[in-house]
């Protein structure tokens, strides 16, 4: 018990939370920006692990970590597009393209690594990149504070970064005003002249980039390879993140956090004498009861509203 109370608060295990976080906190904010125009993308699971190994695949060819992100980004525009194209113009239940894109992903991604390299379970035999860490001036000379902050990977610096850029976006240009109004009402919004269908392709473009570099992140910062099925859940992980974040990006970091914090956990106590498929279980079991927690409350307090009327 003494050892997992150390573990916790340490500056290590602050340090990995952190690291954790990253993915699940870009595809937290995939799934926002998505649901605050009316369309839930539940593909971000999919997105990720095709742009993962997009983002190997693109570095070892061009031998350009920079490029490789570039790579992985389009992967996600494209998928993005797909999934607008699907649920808005052919009418697609958009939940069902989403998870289309999660069935199409896990045995796509084996046959494009097979087709490339002969290898279905990891891409070690391609001469990937990965991005830079880097140190923060003043920071990283500040004791313990400095080893948890500084010394990240430039994408997890990005990840935290685009909380104040998508909140920036959607409460402080017209774009952002005219995403609320879409997801509020779209029949309100086409009546004021909204082009509801570009603004959904808009958002759904743009989550499909912020869950791409989610997935970049996984093979070229978390690990320095792509391995079969690595994104490991944390795409659904995110929608439930989305959900107890209360619709705000501040909210949803906090909760990215404490998903963070639990695969961290996950992660530490494979050390010690648990057995490994408890360990295991945690982050997904919090995602149950974080879920639970959020309905209920949910629900009591629209009694509440129900009541005061």
């Amino acid at each position: 018990m003494n050892s997992v109370v150390a573990t916790i608060f340490s500056a290590n295990f602050l340090f990995s939370v952190i690291r954790l976080t990253t993915p699940i906190l870009l595809a937290a904010l995939a799934a926002l920006i998505t649901d605050r125009a009316g369309v839930m993308n539940i593909g971000l699971e999919g997105i990720m692990l095709c742009s993962a190994l997009a983002g190997v695949v693109g570095s070892a060819a061009t031998h350009n970590a920079f490029l490789g992100l570039m790579f992985a980004i389009l992967t996600g525009v494209v998928l993005g597009l797909i999934m607008a194209y699907s649920a808005l113009n052919l009418k697609a239940d958009i939940i069902l393209v989403g998870i289309a894109v999660n069935l199409m992903a896990s045995g796509g991604t084996i046959f494009v690594l097979y087709s490339i390299c002969g290898d279905k379970g990891n891409s070690t035999s391609l001469k990937s990149l990965t991005m830079p860490s880097v140190s923060l001036p003043l920071i990283k000379d500040i004791p313990v504070l400095g080893s948890i902050l500084s010394g990240h990977n430039l994408l997890t610096y990005l990840a935290f970064l685009c909380v104040f850029l998508i909140w920036l976006l959607l409460y402080k240009t017209p774009l952002g005003l005219r995403i609320r109004v879409v997801g509020e009402n779209p029949n309100a919004a086409e009546s004021v002249g909204i082009n509801v269908r570009k603004v959904q392709y808009i958002v759904l473009v743009i989550s499909g980039i912020l869950a791409a570099v989610g997935g970049a992140y996984m093979s070229m910062g978390y690990m320095d390879k792509f391995s079969r099925d690595m994104v490991a859940g944390r795409g659904f992980i995110a929608l439930a993140a989305e959900a107890l974040g209360t619709g705000t990006p501040a909210g949803i970091m906090g909760s990215s956090l404490i998903f963070g914090a639990a695969d961290a956990l996950a992660t530490n106590l494979q050390v010690l004498d648990i057995p490994v498929q408890f360990v295991q279980m945690i982050p997904y079991a919090l995602t149950i009861v974080g879920l639970i927690i959020y309905s209920v409350s949910r629900i009591r307090k629209e009694k509440k509203i129900g009541i005061s009327k």
